[in-house]
């Protein structure tokens, strides 16, 4: 358990860059993966208010 609290402590460091910038051409991956997943909990979060709403009027 030490050993995750640390590795997630040092996690910033993993991620160090040299400290150039690149030029962007376009979105990066991860830029559309984070799109991606909040669609999707948009998505779910959307399906669960219907369904609760639903539920109470039956009621």
């Amino acid at each position: 358990m030490r050993f995750l609290h640390l590795l997630l402590i040092a996690t910033p460091v993993f991620a160090a860059h040299s400290g150039v910038p690149k030029v962007r051409t376009g979105p990066e991956l991860s830029d559309i993966a984070l799109f991606v997943m909040a669609a999707i909990g948009v998505f779910l979060i959307r399906r669960a208010m219907r369904a609760r709403f639903a539920r109470k009027q039956k009621d």
